[in-house]
């Protein structure tokens, strides 16, 4: 007899500021449905498009999925695999990597991994397998923020307290500076930002849809945005709206910024930025007036001055007194666990490391994969590096070491499956209990078990338990069980009763009451103000303050390369869904039109765009949504469902000033018709 469906309520813990509420429609053990869960306070009962469409089909589909352990049989690269069983692939990877540390040690075993989930413990707990390993990480930052991360922690003494959104109505003013929330986080777009009842103002050089719905759009050439900074900051400074007192009493240095300052006027503003000063004036005017929010997105850092841009963004709160009272503010990450109550170190068993754990930059993953010397094995898991990281080629050729071990673990057969000794199957976020921490709202939630693991899957945390258990390992924090793990998180952000009686809520406020940022006006930097001259960035070879530099634009024929993020994909992430690449459509890149003219080029046609790293084609689009001298293609496409490559063919591995972080929206190409 048929069993009546049953609702379970759950979070998707997907790459995106929203971590939307999900209603799954279950029966006779089967998913009927994945819908938005209609009482989230983000979802409002509907799911964004591609996860609506990915967790209905793809996600669901035991022939899409992997489902068995899978180990290879052919040249890497060409993808050829037999099937195995979990005790065969366990033991067989088990026995490499005993020999490896016994010859080679810990450190050459690379841990490559991002947010394929972020789900607490499906993306922490593995790191207990790898410290107690003493493995070498790729910051998983490098890829996406370091930057940013860096400077504000040298500014702030953190990056990861910002603004709590429930105070949105109270600004007057909130500045969107280098983020796209109507694709990053379509649902904080629509039902929050949309809906401030202050003037919202968008900083972006492309104009997205997030522009287009703005109040005011301030459109800046790439690598100019510390430039108009300054230029803002000029305005505020002769009109005497600088909060004088509360740079006396809270900031260290702003006399060092100030003959810049004054040098910057917006006509200055204008010819660096192309912005028209004045616009420059009113929204200074605007911001500073206050309160007013500052929401500084990724995309923004992923430069060669990243750092400084930060730096110089971050002058606006504190030369203006926005911070520390209602309604002010900035935000990169919401996303400091311990303000949940959510122990990180305890998650990913930080004291298992016997020595202090190194780290390299992707920016440099390939050069050492190209080293036997330094890398014997490679664990890649909630990542896609043949897709996500630069120097594209020259990764893939180093991937085809048949010395190195390589595992990945994951949902799909990736580009990167197609190199690996050993595929193991993943369960996915409806297939295992945990809890996520948003990034944008000050919330805990419940992910929350709907069906059995697709055929031989198994949660992340479960198959380093069984790594572990094959390396003969004794400590008890790598079998710690998920519902200990789960209840020691409920119980250090003081959520009352079991995970059953949480997940019936789906999530909570923590703390319940909205927060002012910085409320106390006490940073975490060596003064305990905030730093806008670091001897800390100096002493690491930075710049001692912000400056108001301008990278230079392309040489002749040459043109700026944007590579954000897509409506269609989070990251790679649903790239492989097939009505989503239906829907998606040809590569495409967009060009100005007098750019296309002046290189006798039409819409669409075949271009190639090319530079010194890589080349591929596209079907060229002509829209002045992007300036002259900039086109734009978005990330996320996976090669191997392309003609090969993606944009990252393209990306040099470039570091920005600050992290060894991506610096991917500097990369220069050329476009020319395709032969």
């Amino acid at each position: 007899m048929s069993q009546r469906e049953q609702i379970i309520r759950t979070t998707c813990p997907r790459d995106c500021y929203d971590s939307c509420g999900v209603e799954v429609h279950v029966r006779d053990g089967s998913i009927t449905a994945v819908r938005g869960d209609p009482a989230h306070y983000v979802t409002h009962g509907r799911l964004c498009t591609k996860c609506s469409i990915g967790y209905n089909q793809e996600w669901i589909n035991p022939k899409a999925r992997l489902s068995r352990p899978l180990r290879r049989t052919g040249p890497k690269g060409q993808g050829r695999i037999e099937k195995v069983s979990w005790d065969i692939a366990v033991a067989e990877i088990a026995d490499r990597l005993k020999k490896i540390i016994a010859m080679s040690g810990g450190r050459t075993i690379f841990n490559t991994h991002y947010t394929g989930t972020i789900s607490s413990i499906g993306y922490f707990f593995p790191m207990r397998f790898f410290n107690r390993i003493g493995a070498t990480e790729v910051a998983p930052d490098t890829i996406c923020n370091m930057a940013g991360h860096v400077a504000l922690q040298y500014m702030y003494g953190t990056s990861v307290v910002g603004f709590d959104p429930r105070m949105g109505d109270l600004a007057r003013c909130t500045i969107v500076w280098g983020a796209n929330p109507a694709v990053s986080a379509p649902h904080t777009y629509e039902h929050w930002l949309m809906k401030l009842p202050g003037t919202v103002v968008v900083v972006d050089p492309i104009r997205t849809k997030t522009a287009e719905g703005a109040d005011i759009h301030l459109q800046p050439f790439p690598g100019s945005d510390a430039a108009l900074v300054f230029s803002l900051l000029n305005v505020m400074y002769r009109e005497g709206l600088i909060d004088r007192e509360f740079i006396a009493n809270h900031t260290t240095g702003f006399e060092n910024v100030i003959p810049s300052i004054e040098q910057c006027t917006p006509t200055w503003g204008e010819a660096k930025t192309s912005v028209p000063a004045h616009l420059i004036e009113e929204v200074a005017r605007l911001y500073a007036k206050g309160p007013s929010l500052l929401w500084l997105g990724q995309g923004l850092q992923r430069q060669a001055m990243g750092g400084n841009v930060m730096r110089a963004c971050s002058l606006l709160p504190a030369a203006t007194g926005n911070i520390g009272k209602p309604g002010t503010g900035f935000l990169y990450l919401n996303y400091d666990f311990k303000q949940r109550g959510v122990d990180t170190d305890y998650l990913s068993g930080v004291h298992l490391a016997k020595i202090p754990p190194a780290a390299v930059s992707q920016m440099d993953l390939a050069n050492f994969l190209e080293d036997s010397t330094k890398t014997q094995a490679l664990f890649c898991w909630n990542i896609n590096i043949a897709a996500s990281n630069p120097q594209q080629a020259r990764l893939r050729k180093a991937l085809s070491r048949e010395d190195l071990l390589t595992v990945v673990v994951d949902l799909f057969s990736t580009d990167t499956a197609d190199y690996a000794d050993y595929v193991l199957p993943a369960a996915s976020f409806l297939e295992f209990d945990d809890l996520v921490v948003s990034y944008f709202n000050l919330t805990l939630a419940a992910q929350r078990k709907a069906i059995q693991p697709i055929g031989e899957a198994l949660p992340n945390q479960e198959i380093f338990r069984r790594l572990s258990r094959a390396m003969d390992y004794t400590e008890p924090e790598l079998y710690e069980s998920d519902s200990e793990m789960i209840a020691a998180m409920l119980k250090g952000a003081n959520v009352e009763g079991d995970f059953a009686s949480f997940a019936n809520k789906s999530y909570a406020f923590v703390p319940r009451e909205p927060v002012v940022q910085f409320s106390d006006l006490k940073f975490n930097t060596p003064s305990g103000r905030i730093e806008i001259s670091s001897e800390r960035a100096a002493a690491a070879g930075h710049l001692l303050f912000p400056l108001p530099l301008v990278d230079p634009h392309p040489k002749d024929g040459w043109l700026r390369l944007l590579s954000p993020a897509q409506a269609w994909s989070s990251n790679d992430s649903m790239s492989n869904v097939a009505k989503i690449a239906k829907l998606s459509g040809t590569t495409k890149i967009l060009m100005h039109p007098d750019d296309a003219s002046s290189r006798g080029l039409v819409e669409g046609e075949k271009v190639e765009v090319a530079n010194e790293t890589g080349r591929i084609t596209m079907r060229l689009k002509v829209s002045d949504t992007v300036p002259l001298g900039v086109v734009l293609t978005p990330k996320g496409r996976w090669p191997k469902l392309e003609e090969g490559s993606n944009v990252n063919i393209l990306n040099p591995g470039q570091k920005s000033d600050m992290g060894e972080s991506t610096s991917v929206h500097g990369v220069e190409v050329t476009v020319k018709r395709a032969n």
